[in-house]
């Protein structure tokens, strides 16, 4: 699929689910905190944002504390972090809500990364993938687990262009970091 080159600048969307969370008896699921695990792996998938040179010209992040946490790790391994946005619409959110979030992007945006929750994101990546490379929807396919990422590129003027189908899932990985 050639994701209407031609139609505008190359744009990326990078989909980053949060890290591995814990859950502490009687705290809300919005406020609950990153497990061990995820402390270990939002790091890491921010290293590989950047090796990969998938950082972002803006962020909008859940308001969840889980992804919240996951945003301060993960861009506290770049140099200087992008803008960040917080938006409690993220939260909870289908891919219909979470394309509406995206669609608000400013036009000078090429890069923007999405932090939040399954089952959103996934919905979000399969929704818009009209093709992959290297059998990323598979892999989105068959689980997208926390700190997974996923990479979708389209071509056009603004963002309230992307659409179902439109792009193409370049990548999808999951960093994982390991105990000391």
């Amino acid at each position: 699929m050639n994701p209407r080159a031609g139609a505008g600048p190359l744009r990326r969307l990078v989909v980053l689910r949060h890290a591995k969370s814990a859950w502490p008896e009687g705290v809300a699921d919005h406020g609950r905190p990153l497990g061990p695990r995820g402390r270990r792996d939002a790091p890491v998938a921010g290293r590989v944002l950047a090796e990969r040179d998938w950082l972002p010209d803006l962020a909008v992040c859940s308001t969840a504390a889980r992804a919240r946490a996951t945003w301060e790790l993960a861009s506290a391994e770049w140099g200087t972090p992008p803008r960040v946005r917080f938006d409690r619409r993220v939260y909870a959110a289908d891919a219909a809500d979470l394309l509406a979030v995206a669609r608000e992007t400013p036009p000078e945006v090429g890069t923007l990364l999405l932090i939040g929750h399954n089952p959103g994101l996934e919905e979000l990546v399969l929704t818009l993938a009209g093709s992959d490379m290297d059998g990323a929807l598979d892999a989105v396919h068959e689980k997208f687990p926390t700190s997974a990422i996923a990479v979708l590129t389209w071509y056009g003027h603004t963002w309230q262009a992307l659409a179902p189908g439109c792009a193409l899932l370049t990548a999808m990985v999951v960093p994982r970091g390991r105990k000391p």
